[in-house]
């Protein structure tokens, strides 16, 4: 953005009236799920996004100037705009529309241009207004104003409410831009990151500045703004994979010392990921992390992080390592659906006691992996097998944590039953798409359920339908029933479906281990009388918990 369009929109910004914010529109809180065909066709090839942040009025002033293109003939182009930002003019390919040409509501601006298959339009959007409060973010979204030793401090967050809170956009998946430029104008004294490259900053009369950012294919909830008083903590690594990452760390004026620490815990946790997953997706942009005035989000290229720098017994700090986790899970792999977005979290979450085990070993990696697994709350299937939104993923019908938890636990069985060279081949098939990813051989892709499922059996040679359909398309788990009569031991697993599930249980009699095959869902053993039987000593196997239920029960206050 040249000096003068920020002056453009300064003075947008000023004749604008603070109106009072209307209430948020249902289709403003989708985000996801069936999509309209008409809408569905449309690909953003680019996103120019201009923004002035006017933190004394919690006001934005904005230029949004999107390259569109038709998959197949479309009648109109609609995009996705909380009510709260009125649109004062658009003009497509260079010339203004009239008035009757486009309309704002409900959500949503329509524009009055069709484009046949393969044909593409320039549309540039003004708008200016209060973008959504967030109240309790990251858990709910929109902008967090805060302030810190006297200066401004805010930040977006826009996972389950999307895009359209502080930007025009594709709200799905697939709306996913190809690339994005995006010039921020904030007040003296302040920084602004973001994702991908900073080209620039301009510096402009009375001490605002813009700063200029260009980043590749961007997940719509991770493009985001994050401005404050900052100090920058900037290194390299020199990567396994031969090529050199940029470092960079934003953190608040007077935490040096505290930022400082984290900054060290960057380079390990990147090396965990490259030797156990494979290459860092965005090299060629940076790995940065920028502190926020709420917990974090996975930010591409731009992780937020709010956790206050606190220490923790696995030795590394669990929110930055999450996040990281996205750049991964969730960034360079988009879920093709929501209903996919296990595929985001599971992986993320099940990361994190690898990440111990890389670190410390298996004591580590199981302590970590035995507190997940009292939060498995068996409420909804993982998968439904059907296009959702974001809310209701989340919602009290939706499977809600247990995209994490549960899904980490199941990975965790997986791997011990196909063995690691088989599920971390096929985790990397899942996300670069290929067995053999090398810096510059792959881009971001979108991926489903099914892809995991297609990898595991490439990589293991084994269908494994009835594995997945009992931990990701049912809610209950499967249930290990243990019978002994004189010297037999009889085990079966009762699963919901009652479809067949052979998976292998190990048991320690008298202390020496033995293995079930189960092949038939059911296996029988001699044991000697009155020997002792620990079964699944290594807590391998997602299974039935009685004293985990009983936990989970609301208590009863006595009389």
């Amino acid at each position: 953005m040249t000096v003068s369009i920020a002056f453009a929109l300064a003075a947008a910004v000023q004749g604008t009236p603070a109106a009072s914010v209307p209430p948020v529109h249902p289709m403003t809180l989708r985000s996801g799920g069936a999509v309209a065909p008409e809408r569905a066709e449309l690909r953003l090839t680019h996103a120019d996004l201009a923004i002035e942040a006017l933190p004394a009025r919690r006001m934005l002033s904005a230029r949004a100037t999107l390259t569109l293109t038709a998959q197949a003939p479309v009648p109109r182009l609609t995009i996705d705009l909380d009510d709260a930002l009125p649109v004062s003019a658009i003009w497509v390919d260079g010339a203004a529309l009239p008035r009757d040409r486009w309309r704002q509501g409900g959500g949503q601006v329509v524009i009055d241009r069709p484009l046949a298959a393969g044909q593409s339009a320039r549309v540039e959007v003004r708008y200016a207004g209060q973008p959504r409060v967030a109240r309790r973010a990251p858990w709910d979204d929109g902008f967090v104003w805060s302030s810190w030793q006297g200066k401004p401090w805010f930040g977006t967050t826009a996972q389950q409410t999307g895009c359209d809170l502080w930007w025009p956009c594709l709200d799905f998946p697939s709306g996913e831009p190809a690339s994005v430029d995006l010039h921020l104008t904030v007040p003296a004294g302040l920084s602004a990151p973001a994702n991908g490259v900073l080209r620039g900053v301009d510096r402009l009369p009375g001490g605002r500045t813009t700063w200029h950012w260009h980043a590749g294919s961007t997940n719509p909830y991770a493009l985001a703004i994050s401005v404050g008083p900052y100090r920058e903590i900037k290194g390299s690594y020199r990567s396994r994979f031969g090529n050199v990452i940029p470092l960079d760390f934003w953190h608040l004026e007077g935490k040096d010392a505290q930022a400082a620490e984290l900054f060290a815990e960057f380079a390990p946790t990147l090396d965990f990921f490259e030797s156990t997953i494979g290459p860092y997706p965005f090299a060629d942009q940076k790995m940065g992390v920028v502190e926020t005035p709420y917990l974090g989000m996975e930010h591409q290229t731009i992780n937020a992080y709010g956790n206050d720098y606190k220490a923790a017994p696995e030795g590394f700090d669990w929110l930055f390592q999450h996040e990281f986790s996205h750049e991964w899970f969730g960034n360079q792999l988009t879920a093709a659906d929501w209903d996919d977005f296990w595929l985001h979290e599971a992986f993320a979450s099940y990361m994190q006691p690898l990440y111990g085990q890389w670190r410390e070993g298996d004591a580590r990696y199981i302590s970590m992996l035995l507190i997940q697994r009292q939060r498995v709350a068996n409420q909804a299937p993982i998968v439904s097998g059907k296009s959702l939104t974001s809310r209701e993923v989340n919602g009290a019908q939706g499977p809600g944590t247990d995209v994490y938890f549960k899904g980490a636990w199941m990975l965790h069985s997986l791997r011990h039953l196909i063995g690691d060279r088989a599920f971390f081949a096929a985790t990397r098939r899942l996300l670069y798409g290929r067995p053999d990813p090398q810096p510059g051989n792959f881009k971001p892709r979108f991926a489903t359920t099914r892809d995991f499922e297609v990898a595991v059996a490439q990589e293991s040679g084994r269908d494994l339908g009835w594995f997945f359909d009992v931990y990701l398309r049912h809610a209950a788990l499967p249930d290990l029933i243990e019978q002994r009569s004189g010297d037999r031991l009889t085990l079966r697993w009762q699963v919901p479906g009652n479809g067949p599930f052979p998976l292998p249980v190990e048991i320690m009699v008298d202390g020496q281990p033995r293995t079930l095959a189960m092949a038939s869902g059911a296996d029988t053993i001699v044991v000697p009388a009155g020997a002792h039987v620990v079964i699944d000593p290594m807590a391998r196997l997602l299974r039935r918990s009685v004293a985990i239920e009983r936990m989970q029960r609301p208590s009863v206050a006595a009389p």
